[in-house]
């Protein structure tokens, strides 16, 4: 691995939404590289609640403090995205134990189809260690009160989108 994809980590997730505990994770992993991307995933299969398009902007909002951090969407597999934006490291997150054996099993696919690159797990500040989109998603949607556990402009768009498929 050259010392420039050293400099250049890939933090991907679909990101439905961003929450507390990904801006947390890339609030402490920003200042460790020159560029850190912040890849969301169309994820077809796992069926979003938020358009790609918009969990892109709101992780682009909720991130913008970071003049190293960039917020890109892709549709790819996710080694081809990390190869295309010369990332050298894989950030994950891990929020608990159970977390693990599927980054495990993650990682280890992925060295086999991006030798070059290294996985790097952080762990989230305690305060979100408990937090998850899919959580977060299943608050809102029946109603709850979920501005403590992502950004501003995130609790609105969800609140939006679950009036606008009750309109339907």
């Amino acid at each position: 691995m050259s010392p420039a994809r050293n400099r250049i980590a890939v933090y991907p997730g679909t990101f439905d939404p961003i929450t507390n505990g990904h801006v947390d994770l890339v609030d402490r992993a920003a200042p460790l590289f020159e560029r850190l991307i912040v890849g969301v995933a169309a994820s077809p299969s796992k069926r979003p609640t938020l358009p790609l398009e918009l969990r892109v902007g709101l992780a682009r909002d909720a991130l913008a403090r970071h003049p190293n951090v960039e917020v890109h969407g892709f549709d790819s597999l996710l080694a081809h995205f990390v190869r295309e934006s010369g990332g050298g490291i894989l950030l994950r997150g891990l929020r608990a134990v159970s977390d693990f054996e599927y980054e495990f099993q993650m990682a280890s696919m992925n060295r086999h189809l991006i030798p070059e690159v290294e996985t790097l797990f952080l762990t989230p500040a305690e305060q979100y260690g408990f937090i998850s989109s899919s959580l977060v998603r299943e608050i809102s949607r029946l109603g709850g009160d979920v501005s403590g556990f992502v950004p501003p402009a995130v609790a609105e768009a969800m609140q939006a989108e679950w009036r606008r498929a009750a309109a339907r």
